[in-house]
């Protein structure tokens, strides 16, 4: 059999699980109770099947080093990474039409794509393998294979498929897509049963997809092939890193693959699979993952309760005191607190929405920002001052910058800063300090085995990030 190429598609926001989720740091990074990220979860069911040699990433380019954080310590069998990086979120179609394109051009037209969405759970990894072995065999036959997940409950909360003719191997056609369908209807479509939940991973051979498209969605193919061929490609970390051209991306349409071609295509076959399967879509999922106390509760953090009954409550920065409640979902961060009604979590992303219209920052970013050298935290701003706490990793360095507007005042707490202000370099030792007036060209590295945790105070009368010439990019 041909080549298993696993494609993972790390992209989304998860606004059904803010305030946690958000574009800067989306659902797939989430950490699960045992202390793993979907992403990685991922990660390991593809590395585990046989044969694979190497995983294909497909998320957007301010992710790229996140998502080799989550890879590094589990890729103990050195597998090739290779990455396409998004400008910007296009739905499935085009990334997965970017994938089978690269994938038909470097490993061969017949390699097989496996399809995993980065932001999945799923429990049973053997029947995972064995589904996998039963898709791979239809995709040599020229199918395009989805797993459809046989259902437990009625949920408004996923995409179903209609089980269509016999085919070999206890697979079936697809007779029809549904897209979330209503209350009443997701509890006629179980009691039919002939209905799974869609869960959006697929196998095909990449000609397949490619011959696909090109009956039914050709501008999406022709879109994306132009883009690839104006794209910057490069050896990143044990592989290939293709950055798509932006102009070019941005001008794709922006569809699911269902809707594009899985719905209008007669190719398209079905294994029934129970995997113990979840996209944890919200709150609620969420919950079920932890154990409850005797009175229904699931607690994280520091929680005091007083006749508090089938409440989720996830604190893990600060105490909660709750008193005579039921039923709600309560999540607190630094700087953003949910309250819901237990029944009404796939509504959370009504609340992101009105963030964006408003203009809120809360939507995109948390306190803390995760860049490639570290990350920083906003302590506390108010006006012309703000002051931060950065942890600069081991080696790592910023870009050499200089601000228009602010002033710095760095603060070394543990480790050793290597400081470059203006034309002089110097170290700086824990209690030790420095100014960096405005307009002046300067760079913080971290030249020790051990993190640099510093507290930078900024003053002046503009302090936003965008107040930033950068002579490197970092």
């Amino acid at each position: 059999m041909s080549a298993l190429i696993p494609c993972i598609i790390a992209g989304g926001a998860g606004t059904r699980l803010w305030p946690v989720s958000r574009e800067d740091q989306p659902k797939p990074f989430m950490r699960l109770p045992d202390g793993q990220s979907l992403l990685q979860k991922t990660f390991l069911r593809a590395a585990c099947l046989p044969e694979v040699e190497r995983v294909l990433t497909v998320t957007h380019r301010e992710l790229l080093f996140r998502t080799l954080d989550d890879y590094r310590p589990l890729n103990l069998n050195a597998l090739t990474l290779d990455f396409i990086l998004e400008p910007c979120g296009r739905n499935t179609a085009p990334a997965l039409a970017a994938a089978a394109l690269q994938v038909a051009q470097r490993y061969g037209d017949d390699a097989q794509l496996l399809i995993l969405p980065a932001d999945h759970l799923i429990e049973n990894c053997a029947a995972f393998a064995r589904a996998v072995e039963q898709a791979r065999a239809l995709a040599e036959q020229g199918w395009l294979v989805t797993f459809g997940i046989t259902p437990t409950r009625a949920d408004t909360g996923f995409g179903y498929l209609e089980r269509g003719e016999a085919l070999a191997n206890d697979a079936f056609r697809v007779q029809r897509f549904i897209e979330k369908p209503d209350q009443a209807s997701t509890e006629k479509l179980l009691a039919d049963g002939r209905y799974l939940w869609n869960s959006g991973m697929f196998c095909f051979r990449a000609d397949t997809l490619l011959r696909e498209l090109r009956s039914h969605a050709p501008q999406i193919l022709e879109s994306v092939t132009a883009c690839l061929a104006q794209s910057n490609s490069m050896a990143g970390e044990q592989g290939q890193q293709c950055e798509l051209n932006a102009q070019l991306f941005a001008a794709v349409a922006d569809i699911s693959i269902d809707y594009a071609l899985m719905q209008h295509s007669n190719k398209v076959a079905l294994v029934p699979c129970a995997l113990g399967w979840s996209d944890i879509g919200s709150w609620q999922a969420m919950r079920e993952l932890l154990p409850s106390d005797n009175t229904g509760n699931q607690l994280t953090g520091e929680v005091v309760l007083r006749d508090v009954n089938n409440c989720y409550i996830d604190a893990p920065n600060r105490l909660v005191g709750a008193i005579g409640v039921a039923d709600l979902i309560v999540i607190d961060t630094p700087d953003a607190l949910l309250i819901t009604a237990a029944t009404r979590t796939q509504e959370v992303k009504y609340i992101v929405q009105e963030l964006k219209r408003r203009g809120h920052t809360a939507h995109q970013s948390h306190h803390t920002v995760t860049r490639p050298w570290g990350t920083y935290c906003v302590i506390e701003e108010g006006l012309h001052y703000k002051i931060k706490r950065l942890v600069v990793r081991p080696g790592a360095a910023l870009s050499l910058q200089l601000h228009q507007h602010r002033s710095e005042h760095w603060i070394v707490v543990s480790g050793t800063a290597e400081v470059c202000n203006s034309d002089c370099d110097f170290l700086l030792n824990a209690n030790q300090s420095t100014f960096i007036p405005a307009g002046h060209k300067h760079r913080l590295s971290n030249p020790e085995a051990i993190e640099l945790v510093m507290i930078e105070v900024q003053s002046g009368e503009y302090l936003g990030e965008d107040d930033i010439v950068r002579f490197d990019a970092v």
